[in-house]
């Protein structure tokens, strides 16, 4: 079951997705909103697996409203505009649909949010089924090259759509597995969530210094320097009693 909300300011058109999405059981519609700024509430309050997004609304477009997300569920795009395309998959969207939406383009993004459950699903490999201690190793394969990393190894993970770049040594290979799902794994004494696309591995911290708009940069071991987001800068401070 995957637990939904609809974004749209027309209401006529969140009615009507509403009716196609009885069809397919595993989609729970958990609400609804008719604008970004609603929308972040919504998604903020009750952290849905899947949003469907119109793009042009009044105030914040679908874009806007998706950059201002630290945990970013799937993403299905419904829009009465097909400029934006190829935007949309830029930002990792699972698929683009047209209105009025088609039954079978529907079945089609469904089918492609199976798939990407599937690719999440048992790829990052650990002796443990629970949280994943610093001390456990996962299995990272790039191409020919595979490598067993301790965790306590890896100082930061970086989010590239429903894959995520491993940071290790001097090595940054892709596994198969999102950011989300793997912050769900990761032991958050030592693992933070520091923005929408990095985890960081709070040990390999060099240097914490101010940053624009109440957010934070961290210098890492290896040189890497990652942002903060001002939400996840007041978690830091209180993580780290600053």
């Amino acid at each position: 079951m995957h637990r939904a909300i609809i974004i749209d300011d027309e209401r006529l058109a969140r009615n009507e997705l509403k009716k196609l999405l009885n069809d397919f059981p595993e989609i729970e519609v958990i609400d609804e909103a008719a604008n970004a700024t609603e929308g972040l509430e919504k998604i903020e309050a009750q952290s849905p697996d899947l949003i469907f997004l119109d793009i042009q609304m009044p105030g914040k477009t679908g874009f806007d409203m998706l950059a201002e997300l630290d945990h970013t569920p799937h993403v299905i795009f419904t829009t009465a505009y097909d400029e934006y395309a190829l935007k949309a998959f830029e930002v990792n969207a699972l698929d683009y649909l047209m209105k009025p939406v088609e039954p079978k383009r529907l079945a089609d993004a469904l089918q492609k949010l199976q798939l990407a459950d599937e690719k999440e699903a048992g790829i990052l490999q650990n002796v443990n089924r629970g949280t994943l201690s610093e001390n456990d190793q996962v299995f990272v394969k790039d191409g020919e090259r595979c490598w067993f990393v301790k965790l306590s190894e890896v100082r930061l993970f970086e989010s590239v759509g429903n894959y995520a770049k491993v940071f290790f040594a001097g090595n940054k290979p892709l596994i198969l597995k999102s950011l989300n799902a793997l912050e769900e794994r990761l032991d958050d004494k030592i693992f933070f969530r520091a923005n929408r696309k990095h985890i960081v591995n709070l040990r390999m911290i060099e240097k914490i210094e101010p940053y624009f708009n109440g957010g934070l940069l961290l210098d890492l071991q290896g040189g890497d320097k990652v942002e903060v987001s001002r939400r996840q800068a007041v978690k830091f401070k209180e993580m780290m009693s600053l």
